[in-house]
């Protein structure tokens, strides 16, 4: 015999693990072809965007088509909440998947000379693990968590790429004098003196479009963080003139045209607030509409991840109207306020062929939910002591846990805290000033304007939601609050 002529047993046997070894690749490759390659995510973030400021959750007085669109192609979650009533605590919360009892940052604490107190080392953002998971990060936006090279910076908490305001203060202005790049800082020259050459979101919202173009062929996480609807209340003129003469009568506003801090924080004057208003939610609205069209062009948006939301209720500063547009729909309290104006925002998932069209859901949740949907979404082990549980088996209508309470503590207004638990709301004010002021109790789920106070008639549930406000946190030497709680 040759040598290498295989006996006849020898040659069946072969035959038979050829077959099987045929049967169970096509096998794996039916079942791979059945489940998605890991998504890119996109989080986009408005900045004081009100629940009722898209036309899919009520807005009445001008249109937003893009983010209609999504809705009609996803799910609207119509109970969501920010991670508490202001700006940087409430992005700490959806950074390290921990409420305001939690979460490092609670306050929106300055560090001079620029930037607010910065996110410390030890904290594990979902930016980290999705980057440890293999995923490209980029923030594009406000960061608010850390100036340049603090512990809390970007390039320090999981993104490979950032490009925008690094404070929070200075984001209050649209032409500003410089933006961050990574770590240099890049001067706009075109916006020296008086001048409004550059208008700052067009300039990021170029940057994250260029992000996702350069990441097409690679699993990435897009952080975008607008600084749309955020006092100051200034569009471009091409927006301005399409809104302008639409909301009689207008309201206008005295702010700080040049002097000292001109561009540092203080807002600029409007003589046309609404027209501004309408106009800058109209301009993140398109925003949003050409990051799904360069979805679409590059041909990966069937596996991307958008979300939408807003990091807390709508604003009252620089001549803002919240009343005029009906931006908190028919919830009480704006921007500060634990009342739901002030901590349900407009949250929009999609996800073509994952997430159903057309749909909506009830689910109780929160911004500390966000690190370990986009884990589970991603199929990372996500931190095991967070306070968040994924939303995602409700994006893909599966059997979904619940939250026991959601919780929330803001250290502004003489203190305030609320917690949710299924159908009740507890809030309590003036925590610091008025320790003795009673916790209202509302049922949302008949209530959603809280207006009737239930607190006389449910003792007991009264005192199940004082022991969570006492439970529910631990005590932040930088943020100090349980000292000053009375709760009654």
């Amino acid at each position: 015999m040759h040598k290498y002529l295989l006996a006849p047993s020898l040659l069946g046997l072969i035959f038979l693990l050829a077959c099987f070894s045929c049967q169970s690749t096509s096998q794996a490759d039916e079942t791979s072809s059945d489940s998605p390659s890991k998504p890119n995510i996109i989080y986009i973030l408005a900045d004081d965007l009100g629940y009722g400021d898209l036309g899919v959750f009520g807005q009445q007085r001008f249109q937003t088509p893009h983010l209609d669109a999504l809705a009609q192609g996803g799910m609207m979650l119509t109970q969501h909440y920010a991670g508490t009533t202001v700006c940087a605590p409430s992005r700490s919360s959806l950074m390290t998947g921990l409420h305001t009892g939690h979460t490092p940052i609670r306050g929106n604490k300055r560090t001079p000379p620029e930037g607010q107190q910065p996110l410390p080392s030890e904290s594990i953002t979902v930016a980290e693990k999705l980057k440890e998971g293999g995923y490209v990060t980029g923030a594009f936006g406000k960061w608010g968590l850390g100036g340049p090279g603090s512990e809390g910076a970007p390039e320090n908490q999981g993104f490979d790429t950032f490009f925008g305001y690094l404070c929070q203060t200075l984001a209050h202005n649209y032409y500003p004098y410089h933006l961050w790049d990574n770590q240099d800082k890049l001067m706009l020259k075109e916006n020296e003196g008086k001048a409004e050459g550059t208008y700052a979101p067009n300039l990021i919202h170029d940057e994250a479009l260029a992000f996702i173009e350069d990441n097409k062929d690679t699993s990435f996480f897009l952080y975008y963080p607008s600084v749309i609807p955020h006092a100051e209340l200034f569009a471009p003129a091409a927006y301005m003139e399409k809104h302008r003469g639409k909301y009689d009568p207008e309201k206008s506003y005295k702010g700080r045209d040049d002097g000292e801090r001109y561009r540092l924080g203080p807002y600029g004057s409007q003589p046309e607030g609404h027209a501004a208003f309408a106009a800058m939610v109209n301009l993140l609205d398109d925003q949003v509409g050409e990051i799904r069209a360069k979805l679409e062009a590059l041909g990966i948006a069937d596996n991307t991840l958008i979300i939408f939301s807003s990091d807390n209720g709508p604003h009252l500063e620089a001549g803002a109207d919240p009343d005029y547009f009906d931006s908190n729909g028919p919830m009480k309290g704006y921007k500060r306020d634990l009342y739901e104006g002030g901590i349900r925002v407009p949250t929009i998932a999609y996800w073509p062929g994952t997430v159903a069209a057309g749909t909506k859901s009830d689910h109780l949740s929160a911004f500390w939910d966000l690190y370990p949907t986009l884990c589970e979404a991603a199929g990372i082990a996500s931190e095991s002591k967070l306070d968040g549980i994924s939303f995602l088996p409700t994006l893909m209508d599966k059997e979904q846990p619940q939250h026991e309470y959601l919780y929330w503590e803001f250290h502004e207004r003489g203190g305030r805290q609320a917690v949710r638990k299924g159908k009740w709301k507890a809030v309590k004010y003036d925590i610091f000033k008025a320790p003795q002021r009673g916790i209202e109790l509302y049922d949302i789920s008949q209530d959603i304007g809280e207006e009737h106070d239930l607190a006389a008639e449910h003792p007991e549930i009264v005192e199940e939601l004082a022991e969570i406000m006492l439970s529910a946190r631990e005590e932040s030497s930088i943020f100090p609050f349980e000292a000053k709680i009375k709760v009654e």
